[in-house]
């Protein structure tokens, strides 16, 4: 409900971070144009502070600016403040001096941490929370889905006032140095987007991610690549992947031209074949004519299915949903793409072939003299002697040889 009006909310995350300032304005005006209405982001924290009680919002790292400009092109912003994020980014987004507070201890059932729910309830904000993958989240935040088959696996809003919400629909996966890259295909991501709509009243949808980017510096966790989720619908430079991002278009238009009947009307569910089932809506509490109606066949496999509904015949496509927004004409199936393939092609425009065109990165090698306060009988946790400030710990060993005769 937003201004005492029900909405259908597509969302997609960009994360400003992972991008350049002067990316954001046409990474949010593509995601606009692809049907997005919402733009989600994470909150960064060991972005923001890297050293206790000093903090950085500038450049990069200006959070604010990149909601003001989501805001700018009439937008909403799904922000995820955290604080443990995981995000494929370095400790999970939490800042490593923070593992020096006493009492907290990470990913467990730690009381500091649970202080957290009524930290921002008490805050009484006006917006609703939500606490993602908290199948029992407590009044009033909500529970939502994460996954690839919310539509099959989500098993609902915990209580009848909170909307089914499905917080990252996987349009790909993060990728380690040495694997290939994961590719999940458009037809894949659009059904199960629509499927948590009919199956699950699902009324507000976050593709994670809808633009990846690029891990920067020493950002991304272990062996994350550089590129993150170049496979989503706006790849890592900012261009529209397709046909994924043109499809997905193509969804939100078809859904949102049945958004009425979707958020008002009365749905009944009947088979149209063996494992075949017409979604359909009526208006007027069901006592009115058919609104809108949905087609699904779930089989994975096989060929296509014919089938007849209220004295029509159409042919469903082995996993697909057919629109009919009218109860008659098939505007949309998620199995059937007409948005054309693209392929990124790269040229080379500069060659770095001479030594002031690079940047040499140096980290000091301490004398041996001065590491009294770091000499130590066994090995040390990396984490808490650097405190995070270099990737290496430099070891010196000696060794007494004791002969036995």
């Amino acid at each position: 409900m937003i201004g005492g009006q029900r909405k259908m909310l597509f969302s997609g995350s960009i994360h400003y971070p992972r991008s350049t300032p002067e990316m954001w304005p046409s990474l949010i005006s593509k995601a606009k144009e692809g049907g997005i209405d919402v733009i989600a982001t994470y909150i960064f924290w060991n972005l923001h502070e890297l050293q206790s009680g000093q903090y950085d919002f500038n450049g990069g790292r200006d959070v604010v600016g990149f909601i003001k400009e989501v805001q700018a092109q009439g937008l909403y912003v799904f922000l995820r403040i955290g604080p443990f994020i995981e995000a494929e980014r370095s400790y999970g987004g939490l800042p490593v001096w923070l593992r020096d507070i006493p009492g907290i201890v990470f990913r467990s059932n730690n009381d500091p941490y649970k202080w957290i729910a009524e930290l921002v309830v008490g805050l009484n904000t006006g917006v609703p929370w939500v606490m993602c993958k908290q199948d029992d989240a407590p009044e009033p935040l909500i529970n939502s889905c994460n996954g690839k088959k919310c539509g099959e696996t989500f098993v609902g809003p915990n209580s009848p006032n909170k909307p089914s919400i499905w917080t990252e629909n996987w349009t790909t996966r993060y990728q380690a140095f040495g694997e290939d890259a994961v590719v999940r295909s458009a037809t894949d991501i659009a059904f199960h987007t629509l499927l948590f709509i009919l199956a699950k009243n699902g009324s507000f949808i976050n593709y994670y991610m809808y633009h990846g980017g690029t891990n920067f510096g020493r950002s991304a966790s272990a062996f994350v690549t550089t590129n993150y989720y170049d496979q989503a619908p706006i790849d890592e430079y900012g261009m529209e992947r397709q046909p994924k991002w043109g499809h997905l278009k193509e969804l939100h238009a078809a859904v949102k031209s049945s958004a009425g009947p979707l958020l008002s009307g009365v749905q009944v569910n009947f088979p149209v074949g063996p494992n075949q089932w017409a979604y359909v809506y009526y208006e007027d509490g069901g006592t009115g004519q058919c609104a809108v109606a949905f087609l699904v066949n779930p089989e994975k496999h096989g060929t296509p299915v014919p089938v007849t509904f209220q004295n029509g015949s159409y042919v469903l496509p082995p996993k697909s949903i057919s629109i009919l927004p009218d109860c008659k004409n098939v505007v949309f199936n998620t199995a059937t793409v007409s948005a054309q393939s693209n392929s990124r092609t790269m040229s080379r425009s500069k060659i770095f072939d001479r030594p002031e065109l690079w940047e040499e990165y140096k980290e000091a090698v301490p004398r041996y003299d001065d590491t009294t306060s770091v000499r130590s009988q066994k090995l040390l946790d990396h984490i808490s002697t650097t405190k995070d400030a270099s990737d290496y710990l430099w070891y010196t060993f000696r060794y007494v040889l004791v002969t036995v005769t």
